[in-house]
Parts: C-alpha cells; sequence; structure tokens
C-alpha cells in the first residue's frame, strides 16, 4: 500500500513540524533572529567605533538568516534602505543585532532590524541603527521562487506589515519598477478623498 503525503495533508490527519511544514502561512515570529558580535580592533575605524561597513555586512547576515528561515530556501539581497545611525557602536562594547520579516510578496520578503549597542562596563545598552532589507527567494536554477504568507500577531508586526507595503512601493519607484501614479498606498499618505 502507498501512502501519499500530499492525502494526509489535505485531510488535515498529518501535522508537520515547521520546519518541514509545505508551504503556506508563517508567522512573523518563526523568523526571528538574534545575532551578538563584540567590537574588536579589527573591526573599528579611526575613531575607534565600529565602521559601517562591518555592521552592513552582520545586519545583511542576521537579515538573511530571518528571510531563510521564512522561506526555507537560499535567499539574495535585493536591497537595503533606510539604514538609520543613533549611535555608533564602540570597541569593546557588544552588539545585538535582532531581526524578523515584516512582509512577504510574491517572491521578496522584507526584513526590518534593530541593532543594539552594550558598554559592559557602565551596562548601558543602547539603540544604534535600525533598518529594512529585501531579500528574494530562490529556486536551485537561481529563479526567483514564491514565498509563502506572512502572518503578523502582535500590534507592533501588523503596523510595520501594513508600512512594508508603502515602503515597497517607495523602492519600487525609486528603483525605476513602478510609476508614482500606480503607488496607491503611498499617494493615500498625502490624497484624501
Amino acid at each position: 500500500m502507498t501512502l501519499h503525503l500530499k492525502n494526509f495533508i489535505a485531510q488535515g490527519t498529518l501535522l508537520l513540524p515547521p520546519q518541514i511544514r509545505i508551504m503556506q502561512t508563517r508567522y512573523a515570529r518563526e523568523s526571528a533572529n538574534t545575532m551578538t558580535e563584540l567590537v574588536l580592533p579589527n573591526d573599528t575605524n579611526t575613531l575607534v567605533n565600529l565602521m559601517g561597513g562591518r555592521l552592513m555586512h552582520w545586519m545583511d547576515i542576521a537579515a538573511a538568516i530571518s528571510a531563510m528561515r521564512h522561506c526555507n530556501k537560499p535567499v539574495v539581497t535585493a536591497s537595503v534602505d533606510n539604514v538609520s545611525f543613533h549611535h555608533p557602536i564602540k570597541l569593546g562594547n557588544i552588539l545585538t543585532i535582532e531581526s524578523k520579516v515584516t512582509r512577504s510578496f510574491n517572491s521578496s520578503m522584507e526584513v526590518y532590524l534593530k541593532v543594539l549597542g552594550e558598554d559592559l562596563q557602565t551596562q548601558i545598552k543602547y539603540l544604534s541603527n535600525e533598518a529594512y532589507f529585501t531579500f528574494v527567494a530562490l529556486n536551485t536554477d537561481g529563479s526567483p521562487s514564491k514565498v509563502p504568507e506572512l502572518i503578523p500577531e502582535t500590534d507592533e508586526e501588523k503596523e510595520k506589515h501594513k508600512g512594508a507595503l508603502r515602503r515597497r512601493q517607495l523602492r519600487l519607484i525609486l528603483g525605476g519598477k513602478m510609476k508614482v501614479d500606480d503607488a496607491a498606498e503611498l499617494k493615500a499618505l498625502f490624497i484624501k478623498d
């Protein structure tokens, strides 16, 4: 007797763990990632602050991990925007990067990152950076792959999910892939009926 996995899934009689679940929907929390680094002399500039390029490297890795957790496929960075530098991270401080998918589209995912610095001597933690990265999921042949729909649960996740559509439209306009007149969500911010 041959048993087909699809039949069990269709009947709802087989529960699969998240890591092997058939792609349908995913929760934002399932993509959550935390990465911690110690700022060493080789990571700093002449002002003894963490170099922006090194931070961007670590942020790209953290965000890619979140994107891969969401779609269970290889991903490539499509864009980086709104990198806001609030405070520098000094030599010897610890940095923590928190990342999570905020919204998924057809083959792309927006990932929000928050970078926290920590001075162990003074025991002060501070917000250093925030950013949004966009990733595209890939099939084995390198073509874009469909990604699961994202389900936000918390108020913060719902707010970021809602804003992601406007941020995407702005990215597409700036990249020359969308006309301003087609950006309905962006226009709604400025034009009231």
